[in-house]
């Protein structure tokens, strides 16, 4: 009886209720007919409000209704302002912060959701959506884009841009596909390959070990194929050898499903290996022996990475000039009655390049000789040795090195020659230099339009040897590109160095100078020749400022060290600060992208490998 008297009551009511409508109609009718939404405002995701103390310039609080937050993620692209709006200035910017949620016509932290909340009640009201905006641009009425003068005025509208319209004010479009950038709604990132302002302008990919740098060295390696460059891939542990074969890793499988991708092998590859060594690849198809050729090395350089001191410096010296000596004498280098050679000998720069025809084995043989006769194992009568030498082009000419070496200005420190001696015969030893067996680097192979070599150096834990091996490569290729430029033949080749921190860490920096000039020489004249370097490290804080300065292309992944992250801020210039913070917590797979051409640096999730890797990061 109870419910049927309450319907009752509830039905005598509904004559009220309509003559309340009516009335409210009426009033609604004399103000003016319902609210329409300025035309400014239609299709519009946001409202900018006003600043508080907290404030910065270049930023704008922005509120958003409930229904529009999924069209304003992290990083989004935005449009604020209108033509016939305010002060008819429309600007560019991005969603650096938020969205946070905020219930309307409460504090978060009001005592009824409070309350409500830890009494397992459930108490949900309309809630909207509030996010910091950073201006990054004005648009004139022409479309084109020139730095803000002004700040959007409050209660400006705010447009979400679409993936066509973001990817054309960030100039993200090219044909090296990078991956997602995460905020958007399936919007490749891609940079150029074909522009001299990006890839030979050099590349660091750095991060902690975990982060996924192996997966983003990979793909762009078959990402750098497609475009036809020509790529070395310095691989110091072995992991990359199996590219030519797909990816059978269960989580690269699960991926690239979800991208719609295809494991498969990169085609075109040569695994080459040390004369001695061995590779981690045995099976590749075409995996090639190679030794590199002293002669090629300038002697400073092999005396700041064999250490030397500078007495020990002086003897090397001394005993380099004496080779020479010994190979003008005998009319191997120059010939008699050459003129390339003559030429060849007055063009030679010894901080570039060593001495034409010399071996390894010729020095250490002199060295011997020296350390000998101040030794007083030998003396000036003596017409042969009581040792057998290791170079048989000298084994006949004892007696003329001998002449040589008395003539020369002796000294008594045996200690010098001998420590000059056993690093050499350490070297010596190693049999990586002037072996017949092998085949020296064919640069012409290796620059070929899409070809893709790893040089596997995994089997030898001497950082001296890789040095050495990354030495002599960097120089023989832009000697070799620079030949080609003289051609009008442009060879575009990237170069790309595992565990940079190795080579050009700050104390190798100190120790190797000449090297160090060489690669940065390379570096700035690579630029002009196509010749691209790619600086793969775990440990970026080992990279001194030298380094960082010939790098204009980055891709971070995760780095906790805050002293490394402050280090790079001022390295990169165009990641906002949002980044910066996150940079400390991205998954793997995850990573910073900052390219020569991007408008503004992204976050990206980085496409994964459709090739095989021994080990994955």
């Amino acid at each position: 009886m109870e419910n049927l008297h309450l319907s009752d009551h509830s039905m005598d009511e509904v004559p009220a209720l309509t003559n309340l409508e009516q009335q409210l109609n009426e009033e609604i009718n004399k103000a003016g007919g319902p609210l329409k939404i300025p035309e400014a405002f239609e299709g519009s995701a946001g409202v900018t409000m006003f600043d508080t103390p907290g404030s910065e310039d270049n930023f704008i609080n922005v509120l958003v209704p409930n229904k529009n937050l999924q069209s304003l993620p992290s990083q989004a692209l935005v449009r604020i302002g209108h033509r016939e709006h305010g002060d008819n200035r429309v600007y560019q910017g991005i969603v650096v912060a938020g969205p946070f949620y905020e219930p309307d016509g409460l504090r978060a932290d009001s005592a009824i959701i409070v309350s409500t909340a830890v009494n397992g009640v459930t108490f949900m009201p309309k809630y909207h959506g509030r996010l910091k905006i950073e201006v990054i641009a004005e648009e004139d009425p022409n479309g084109a884009l020139v730095p803000p003068r002004f700040r959007p005025l409050p209660n400006s509208p705010v447009f979400a841009l679409d993936n066509s319209e973001t990817k054309q004010v960030l100039s993200i479009d090219g044909d090296i596909l990078v991956g997602l950038a995460l905020g958007h709604e399936k919007m490749e990132v891609k940079f150029p390959s074909d522009k001299k302002s990006v890839l030979p302008r050099h590349l660091g990919i750095l991060g902690t070990t975990g982060g996924g740098k192996s997966t983003t060295v990979s793909g762009m390696v078959n990402q750098f194929q497609k475009a036809g460059i020509a790529t070395i891939l310095i691989d110091t542990e072995g992991e990359y050898t199996h590219i030519n074969q797909p990816t059978t890793d269960r989580n690269m499988l699960k991926a690239l499903e979800r991208r719609s991708l295809q494991p498969v092998g990169v085609s075109e590859t040569q695994v080459l290996f040390l004369e001695g060594r061995e590779t981690t690849n045995p099976a590749h198809p075409n995996k090639i022996k190679f030794t590199l050729k002293f002669a090629n090395l300038s002697p400073y350089a092999v005396m700041e990475i064999l250490d030397f001191n500078e007495a020990q410096q002086q003897r090397y010296l001394k005993a380099y000039d004496l080779v020479k000596e010994v190979l003008k004498k005998i009319g191997v280098f120059p010939r008699l009655n050459n003129d390339e050679d003559k030429k060849a000998l007055i063009e030679l720069d010894e901080l570039e390049k060593g001495y034409p025809s010399m071996t390894l084995q010729m020095v250490y043989d002199i060295v011997r000789i020296c350390a000998a006769k101040v030794g007083k194992e030998i003396n000036d009568k003596d017409t042969s040795l009581p040792f057998n030498l290791q170079s048989p082009l000298l084994r006949d000419k004892v007696s003329e090195i001998l002449v040589l070496i008395n003539q020369a200005q002796g000294d008594s420190h045996v200690g010098s020659w001998r420590t000059v001696q056993g690093r050499l015969g350490q070297l010596l030893r190693l049999k990586v230099f002037d072996n017949s067996s092998a085949e020296e680097f064919d640069y012409q192979t290796l620059t070929m339009p899409g070809k893709v070599s790893i040089i596997d150096l995994s089997d030898t834990d001497s950082p001296n040897i890789r040095n050495l091996v990354i030495a002599e490569l960097l120089r023989g290729l832009m000697e070799w590109q620079s030949e080609k430029n003289k051609t009008n033949v442009t060879l575009r080749t990237m170069v790309i160095i595992e565990e940079a921190h190795e080579f050009l860490s700050s104390q190798r920096i100190k120790q190797m100078p000449t090297l160090f000039n060489q690669v940065a020489k390379i570096a700035k004249r690579g630029r002009k020749r196509w010749l691209g370097l790619t600086f793969v490290t775990q440990l970026p804080q080992h990279l001194p400022d030298e380094v960082l300065a010939l790098i204009n292309n980055y891709i971070l992944h995760k780095i906790s060290d805050s002293n490394v992250v402050s280090r790079l801020k001022r390295s990169i210039g165009n990641v906002d600060e949002s980044l910066w913070k996150r940079l400390n917590g991205l998954s793997s797979g995850q990573a910073v992208v900052s390219i020569s051409g991007f408008r503004r640096s992204l976050l990206v999730s980085m496409d994964p490998t459709p090739c095989k890797l021994l080990m994955v990061d």
